[in-house]
Order: C-alpha cells, then sequence, then structure tokens
C-alpha cells in the first residue's frame, strides 16, 4: 500500500552467475506489501527462510493489530474501563521500549495516541473524507493521552488516563525488520533485502555489490534519489501520499500532531538512514515519525538529539533539505527540486 521507498535491483546484475539464484515472495501485511528477497546458491533454504519471515510477520500483525480483535485491543479496552491487564512478555517489552522511542522523539511519536487517530478515520482500510467534530479533538487533546501514562508491574500494565489507547502502526514495521533480519541470519541466509511497504533493510550484499533502493518522490511516480546500503543498515521514511484523504482541495496524512490533534501540513516526507545495529529497523520506522512532525525549524535540532546523521525532509512547497552527510551517499534523480545541504 505505502510506496515509501522503490527497489533498485539490477535483476541482471544477480543472475550473471549461474551457481546464485534470486528467491523471492511478497504478501499484504501492516496494511501495505511486504517483500523478501534472498540471494544464494540453496534455493529451497532461501524459500523455507523467506516463509519463516512471512509467517512471523502475519503473527505481529494479528497479535498487534489496532482496530481489528488482538491482544492490543484487549488491553486498550481495559485500559479505557480503568482496570489492569496483563499482558504477553513480548507485548510488555514493545510498551517499554516505544515508551523509550517515545521519550527520544519528544512524544512528537507517541503510540498512546490511538483514539486520535481512530477519531480522523484512520483505522480502517479506506478513509472517508470527513473530519472529525472539533469538540471530540478538543476533548481528546485536554486528555493529554500518551504512551508515557502507562505505568508496568510485572507484566500487569496500568494507565493513569484512560483516554490512552495503542496503536504500534508507526512502529511495529520497523520490528518486524529487525525480527525479520535475525530469522534470516538464524537459517543460514547473508545476503537478502527486506522491504515493508517502505521500510528497508539491507543484509549482506548482491554478489559483492551494495544493495541499491530508491527513495520515492512523495508527488510523482518515480524515486527523488537512490543510495546504497551497507550490511545490516536500514532505511524508513514517512511521507503523506499514501495514509491520507483530500476534503475542498486540502490533503488530510494519517501522520496526526500529538500536540494539535491535526495532521501535520508542513512536510511531504522524511527519510532517514540508520546504522546497522541490534535495532536499525526499529529505528527507521519510528524515528522519521517526529523529524516529519517537529516543523520546518525544529526538525534538525531533534535529528541531532536523536543522533541521526543521514536525514532527508521535503517540505510542504517540494523543496528538499538533506543533512550534508547524506547528500554525499545519494544519487539523486533529476526532477529538478530545489536541493539545500544541512551542516
Amino acid at each position: 500500500m505505502r510506496r515509501f521507498l522503490s527497489l533498485c535491483l539490477c535483476l541482471f546484475l544477480l543472475s550473471a552467475c549461474g551457481r546464485v539464484s534470486i528467491q523471492e515472495q511478497q504478501a499484504y501485511v501492516f496494511g501495505t506489501r511486504v517483500e523478501v528477497m534472498v540471494v544464494g546458491d540453496d534455493p529451497e533454504l532461501a524459500r523455507q527462510a523467506i516463509a519463516s519471515v512471512l509467517r512471523e510477520f502475519d503473527r505481529l500483525h494479528r497479535t498487534y493489530h489496532a482496530w481489528q480483535e488482538s491482544e492490543l485491543t484487549a488491553l486498550n479496552s481495559a485500559i479505557f474501563a480503568g482496570r489492569p491487564q496483563q499482558v504477553s512478555d513480548e507485548l510488555a517489552k514493545l510498551i517499554l521500549e516505544s515508551q523509550e522511542l517515545s521519550k527520544n522523539g519528544q512524544y512528537l511519536f507517541d503510540p498512546g495516541i490511538g483514539r486520535l487517530i481512530k477519531a480522523w478515520g484512520f483505522h480502517a482500510e479506506e478513509f472517508k473524507a470527513q473530519l472529525p467534530p472539533p469538540t471530540d479533538l478538543q476533548q481528546l487533546i485536554a486528555a493529554h493521552p500518551s504512551i508515557q501514562e502507562l505505568s508496568l508491574t510485572g507484566n500487569s500494565v496500568s494507565s493513569r488516563n484512560q483516554e490512552v489507547a495503542l496503536d504500534f502502526g508507526g512502529y511495529l514495521k520497523g520490528v518486524a525488520l529487525d525480527r525479520a533480519a535475525s530469522i534470516l541470519r538464524q537459517q543460514g541466509i547473508h545476503n537478502a533485502l527486506i522491504n515493508i511497504g517502505g521500510n528497508v533493510m539491507a543484509l549482506g550484499s548482491k554478489e559483492g555489490l551494495p544493495w541499491r533502493v530508491g527513495i520515492q518522490h512523495p508527488r510523482q511516480s518515480g524515486p527523488l534519489a537512490t543510495v546504497e546500503l551497507a550490511d545490516g543498515e536500514a532505511i524508513g521514511t514517512s511521507g503523506d501520499y499514501q495514509r491520507y484523504f483530500e476534503l475542498d482541495g486540502k490533503r488530510y496524512p494519517h501522520l496526526l500532531d500529538p500536540r494539535t490533534g491535526y495532521p501535520t501540513s508542513h512536510t511531504q516526507a522524511v527519510t532517514v538512514l540508520i546504522p546497522a545495529g541490534k535495532r536499525a529497523g526499529t529505528l527507521s520506522d519510528a524515528s522519521s515519525k517526529p523529524i516529519y512532525i517537529a516543523g520546518p525549524k525544529a526538525w534538525r535540532t531533534l535529528a541531532q538529539q536523536q543522533q541521526l546523521t543521514w536525514v532527508l525532509r521535503i517540505d510542504q512547497n517540494g523543496k528538499v533539505q538533506v543533512t550534508e552527510a547524506f547528500a554525499k551517499r545519494l544519487k539523486f534523480v533529476g526532477n529538478g527540486d530545489p536541493i539545500e545541504i544541512i551542516p
């Protein structure tokens, strides 16, 4: 569903050697298209590993679905009823991790605003072009729902605020990337590319050549630029061009500012590249959101505070702002977009 990153795979290079094969499978999970591509000399091993990855994606999707019956909706119901809820070890760890990430992003990324997301109609496969009642938004904002209101005692979760509802939509795809990388490595796969709706992680290389992916242009059909990914690096984009609706000529994307309760309008897209590490995939998903929402003056400071070296931002007018380090790695496609290099 999302087209944040288009893959530029140069498949003929991979098939040039007869002993190397490419195995690729696609699925629709997390409300988007996912792709797993493995390069190696054992096709059956590759197929089995990809199948394991896709099963894990499906499990995560079903377990933590934000509006269909799941462990997450059971917790949200308990929070709204004002009672504690016992959760799995996995969910407890996800809550603690997302609390940490939210704090690092000044709570501009906050999985606790699920009721706000629902009020805008984004808890659905298709969106209605209508605004929520202003009084509903005012009440929600006044209640200040945030994941920081959750407390864990062992695996028992409680909340000081009954308006908190968890939605891991801006975080779970990154978690899934890290899980996929772990599964593939455990099964002996060292060269692969994993794409979850534009959040991409590279493992190894394609016959010694780095994987190259394209960063989607938010207003054109092709890529804005391409970048080579080293082993273990991950890249993620948040944009206003997939999950959105239009009303009276104005675009309303799903990326909501928790401070105002309204969709962010000053940014078209933000892309971050995360170096190899234990949580590279997770960070590629969660880190782009606060940068996207922060705004034209605050985004660079916030990126520095999060130690994000490779960041690209496109403002509401299509102007490209890119950190100097990232600009050195990007190959821009000739679109004529104005580009500002940020030290």
